[in-house]
């Protein structure tokens, strides 16, 4: 499945102690002074062009994490990439604030261009952190604050669509159901010792890095959790709880965070609707969030399906409230949406696709929780 994913600019919640009421008389909540945004609506949709930066603009994106275009097949974008990038964004009054790498990305690692990272092969793995590494510095030369990436070998897993509401489709995982054509990847087994040691390999060359440069470095959870033993004999380390603690907790500094998949926590999850605030606030008073998939589900860890954001079982107004309780200022984007018909037929069956109409639902639904967050102080 391809993982698209949109960010729009907008505001956030702060609540600020209102002036007293003269003695006697109460005070009016239409009158409680307004708490200034922080949180920013955000998107990471491609492509990146002049038509999909003014559709950003048209809905009232004005933070986002763009792909530089890079040519002749390079590992990495070059200064005046991203200067062009930026100058893009500026045009249509975007903020650039992360920055999509060449590397690194959400893909099954049977299709990985690039797999030398995650498939631990000596002095290509070498080459490509340095890679990484001069897109750290480059975003630095150009300001821009933050770059994403996945350590992911399984990439985004889902056993199938199922009807929604309306006649959108909702891609579900079912771990009962998932039968994979081939019972392992080209990287063989990779058990948690083993994952844990690529991680840790690349983390002791980037996170120096990092800090030089001033410029985050925030990691996607794997989606979803896979069952304990491996799954295409791969243990998801990322995939719980746990293991991500455990791994922002190596190298450990301000500019080695997550990219904080709320959909993808809560799928790992055995209860989320309950267990999703309190990871938040481990997260968050932390200071390891430093972006965040603003995504609701129903289920959980092992059978679930993506929703709408309106109509799933997390309470989306109490998670943001909770962000805004942990101090957390940066973009909040919706992730996956659900799909719809499109003409395409692969192997005789639809191709149900993210359709724009889907994000911009998303983008309103956020922009209105922050803005009425907004006037009533993080209030309900």
């Amino acid at each position: 499945m391809d993982r698209r994913i949109f960010m729009l600019g907008s505001g956030a919640v702060v609540s600020t102690t209102a002036q007293a009421a003269p003695k006697g008389q109460k005070r009016s909540p239409a009158h409680r002074p307004a708490a200034p945004y922080r949180m920013k609506l955000g998107c990471q949709s491609s492509p990146t062009s002049e038509e999909h930066f003014a559709f950003f603009a048209r809905y009232g994106v004005r933070n986002i994490c763009a792909r530089a275009q890079v040519a002749d097949g390079r590992a990495y974008p070059t200064v005046d990439e991203l200067a062009a990038l930026k100058a893009m964004a500026q045009r249509h009054g975007l903020s650039l604030d992360m920055l999509h790498p060449e590397l690194l990305d959400s893909v099954h690692i049977d299709r990985e261009k690039r797999p030398a990272i995650m498939l631990g092969q000596g002095e290509q793995r070498d080459r490509d952190i340095e890679a990484f590494a001069q897109t750290l510095r480059n975003a630095a030369a150009v300001g821009i604050p933050c770059v994403k990436y996945n350590m992911s070998l399984l990439g985004v897993l889902r056993t199938e669509d199922i009807a929604g509401r309306g006649d959108a489709r909702y891609f579900a995982w079912d771990q009962s159901k998932a039968r994979p054509a081939a019972p392992l990847t080209r990287a063989g087994r990779v058990d948690a010792e083993l994952f844990w040691e690529r991680i840790t390999y690349f983390l002791d060359r980037i996170v120096p890095v990092a800090n030089e440069t001033k410029v985050r470095i925030a990691c996607h959870p794997q989606d979803p959790g896979t069952p304990v033993g491996g799954y295409q004999g791969v243990d998801n380390v990322l995939g719980t709880v746990e293991g991500l603690k455990r791994f922002v907790q190596i190298n450990e500094s301000p500019y080695h965070g997550l990219n904080f998949c709320q959909g993808t926590i809560c799928e790992n999850l055995p209860d989320p609707s309950t267990q999703i605030f309190d990871v938040i606030r481990w997260f968050g008073t932390r200071k390891k969030i430093f972006n965040v998939h603003f995504r609701n589900m129903q289920g959980g860890r092992g059978r679930f399906n993506e929703t709408f954001p309106d109509n799933g079982d997390i309470d989306m107004v109490r998670a943001l409230r909770t962000y805004a309780e942990v101090g957390y200022d940066g973009m909040i984007m919706p992730d996956h949406v659900p799909g719809m018909d499109d003409p395409q037929v692969v192997d005789g069956k639809p191709v149900h696709t993210q359709r724009a109409e889907n994000f911009a639902f998303a983008y309103g639904y956020i922009r209105g929780l922050l803005q009425s967050a907004q006037h009533t102080g993080g209030r309900a």
